[in-house]
């Protein structure tokens, strides 16, 4: 393999009296002492209490004077995200902060492209743009961003642009082409990725991922990820194995929602899907992954002590990511998922639907861990199914997260939905897509087999998946 994937490194407490907050806060300054401060000069921070950090300012000046002369923008953004994250208790450093508890080591002297997002950021909520922008020795010189933009706010075709704080050259791989070129390219040294993936094979960023992995070995460039938890753990695997390839269209975008041939719910990190992809789909980029420090494979997000950003506009908690892989394959049917209003994916329904008709017949499957109550709304998402218009449908409740199978309830909920309005209910080319499974509907709707069964003809790619991914495992 040409991956590099560096070891974390623990945190060096110094052995003085703190309360509970001066404790949290000192893990943050020991991750964050390659900033700008020198060890010795830490030393002194590490002993003061929060309230303390108001005179910070004045503690550089005395103790590293040419320190904070060298580096005095970058430390200021250290100060402020001190200042305002004191009082959280995260287990988890993403990527991003080790990289920077290491000096951005791997980026010195060198010329960056970042792609990201909103979702890109620390622990303490800095943006990776302005924390990669402010490091010393590094040039930042462009931004690519995925698809929903920069900012995670569009739901529709990116267009290229300029980032107003900045000033950076924004390339959109959401627009016309998803693949970076190499015009885009032209006088960058390395791609760096950070971006919060969901855990779900359909869901864009991993494309993404893989698209600009091709694209750097293309033009024979470093590429490094900077690694983020999966939300909905790194334990469970679960769905098809898609056994089709989408085709590759001019612009590249084709594939983007099932790039390569993995289980619907993957149980995977993004930096080690990268090692995944670069390795068993023969991508070969000069590959190198930046763990997080803290994970580990069974935490939910919930777990992690990380704020949640939502990924995408209807992206909107972790229940939701935890119901994506399954239930969101609906989004490929002619029901609305309850885009625009407050819970995306927890909602499925259409004007048409009866809906207690379809809880009726939901309650008599009784699925673990996910219980279901009629309800209506209003979906408010410009560019899909049944906007402005009354839907009457299903609230999804899950009850318990470990019992429950999300692949196996986004069938239940399509058959059900099918068995209520045979006549009503379709799905589109994309369902194939999404559930990895071209025979999955018909097998679902006309041939009645049962849910369990059609999942079963999973189990034997899905173990194969389980055993040869274990190499690429980071945690």
């Amino acid at each position: 393999m040409t991956d590099k994937t560096l070891a974390t490194e623990g945190t060096d407490d110094t052995e003085v009296k703190q309360t509970g907050t001066e404790t949290s806060l000192l893990k943050r300054l020991n991750a964050f002492h390659a900033f700008a401060v020198p060890p010795k000069d830490f030393r002194i921070l590490s002993r003061l209490s929060p309230p303390s950090l108001l005179i910070l300012p004045l503690t550089f000046s005395l103790t590293s004077v040419a320190s904070v002369a060298r580096n005095c923008a970058f430390t200021f953004c250290l100060i402020v995200s001190l200042l305002t994250a004191h009082n959280s208790h995260a287990a988890v450093l993403p990527g991003i902060d080790v990289l920077a508890s290491r000096n951005f080591h791997i980026l010195q002297g060198k010329r960056v492209g970042l792609i990201t997002n909103h979702t890109g950021r620390s622990l303490n909520g800095t943006s990776t743009i302005d924390i990669i922008k402010a490091a010393p020795g590094v040039r930042l010189v462009a931004l690519f961003s995925p698809e929903h933009g920069i900012r995670g706010t569009d739901d529709e075709k990116v267009a290229s642009g300029v980032d107003a704080k900045t000033g950076l050259k924004i390339h959109s791989l959401y627009g016309k082409t998803c693949r970076p070129t190499p015009e885009m390219l032209a006088g960058i040294d390395v791609l760096v990725f950070d971006i919060q993936d969901i855990g779900t094979r359909f869901y864009t960023y991993i494309g993404t991922l893989s698209l600009a992995m091709r694209a750097a070995k293309t033009v024979g460039i470093q590429f490094v990820v900077l690694d983020r938890p999966n939300p909905i753990n790194g334990v469970t695997v679960q769905g098809a194995i898609p056994d089709f390839v989408l085709p590759e269209k001019k612009n590249s975008c084709g594939a983007i929602t099932s790039i390569h041939p993995i289980p619907t719910r993957h149980g995977m990190t993004i930096g080690e899907l990268a090692q995944l992809f670069n390795t068993e789909f023969t991508i070969n980029s000069d590959l190198t992954v930046i763990p997080m420090q803290g994970w580990q494979r069974k935490m939910y997000f919930s777990h992690t002590g990380l704020t949640w950003i939502n990924p995408s506009p209807n992206m909107k908690s972790e229940t939701a990511a935890l119901l994506y892989p399954g239930l969101g394959t609906l989004e490929t049917t002619n029901l609305s998922v309850a885009r625009g209003t407050e819970r995306p994916f927890q909602m499925y329904g259409a004007p048409w639907v009866n809906a207690r008709a379809v809880v009726n017949n939901l309650a008599k499957r009784q699925i673990p861990g996910i219980t279901f109550s009629p309800t209506e709304f209003i979906p408010t998402a410009k560019g899909f199914s049944h906007l402005g218009k009354t839907c009457y449908g299903i609230s999804v409740i899950v009850t318990d997260r470990n019992q429950l199978d999300p692949v196996l309830a986004g069938l239940h909920l399509a058959q059900a939905f099918y068995e209520v309005h045979p006549d009503r209910f379709k799905s589109y080319e994309g369902y194939a897509t999404e559930t990895g499974d071209r025979y999955a509907w018909t097998l679902l709707t006309s041939k009645r087999m049962t849910p369990e069964m059609v999942a079963g003809r999973w189990q034997d790619d899905l173990e194969k998946f389980r055993k040869g991914r274990e190499k690429y495992l980071l945690y």
